[in-house]
């Protein structure tokens, strides 16, 4: 198992993140947030998720400055637990990358190149195509995963996904192709220590994940490390079957 490590400079928040309470999320990408002056502020949920225990009024959270029509975005939620969780769906492929570049992953290492949104199947684009000279390329998609209903286990997806079960049909289609395909489910959280697919939450996408893997189609699950400074990809979690 890859043991856990620092994240590098390049992990960490380029400025301090400031911490609220949460007041309520609603619209899905909407949250109320009340700073510890006083003053709520409406700040965006990079999310599309539920966010199953992680929404309940009152939780600590931690929010970067905004660069759109709101000022601030929600990048770390409290756990019921006390954990801290990643909720920005966007840095699972940065940290992806960042990994991939430094080789905390050595399932994926031996790749020279590292194309991200490079266009595959049916209208699609595949998070990450890795190519190197000798070597079948390999097409890697990846999930960010925030849920855990009964900590250590660590859960995607929360709510049905219909574009993650394209992607396993795409990543099939990809082995059936004669190239190597794989699912990476970042955890962006510290507290869990296997995962799982929630098949309660989606049956349809639990189906195409058996049937997936049945192809050849390989799956990885690595946990963060995640402090008010930073997150990182730190260490292999197993998949349960």
């Amino acid at each position: 198992m890859q043991t856990s490590r620092r994240y590098s400079r390049d992990m960490q928040f380029h400025e301090p993140l400031t911490p609220a309470t949460l007041v309520r999320r609603y619209k899905r990408f909407l949250a109320d947030m009340q700073f510890d002056d006083g003053r709520i502020e409406t700040v965006h949920c990079p999310n599309p998720g539920v966010m199953l225990g992680l929404t309940e009024p009152g939780r600590r959270a931690w929010l970067k400055r905004g660069k759109g029509k709101l000022n601030w975005g929600w990048v770390i939620a409290e756990a019921e637990n006390g954990s801290l969780v990643g909720v920005d769906t966007g840095l699972a492929n940065r940290l992806a990358a960042e990994a991939l570049a430094q080789g905390v992953m050595p399932e994926l290492s031996g790749y020279s190149l590292h194309r991200p949104e490079v266009k595959y199947g049916t209208s699609s684009r595949v998070d990450f195509l890795l190519t190197a000279e000798g070597k079948a390329p390999c097409y890697l998609e990846i999930k960010n995963v925030h849920l855990s209903r009964q900590p250590p286990l660590a859960e995607f997806p929360d709510c049905v996904t219909e574009r993650g079960a394209k992607h396993l049909r795409e990543l099939s289609a990809m082995v059936a192709a004669g190239h190597r395909a794989a699912m990476l489910y970042v955890v962006q959280r510290a507290d869990c220590s296997h995962f799982s697919i929630a098949a309660d939450c989606d049956p349809g996408y639990a189906a195409g994940f058996i049937e997936a893997r049945n192809v050849g189609v390989e799956a990885l699950c690595y946990a963060c490390s995640v402090t008010e400074a930073g997150i990182a990809i730190a260490r292999r979690l197993p998949i349960d079957p």
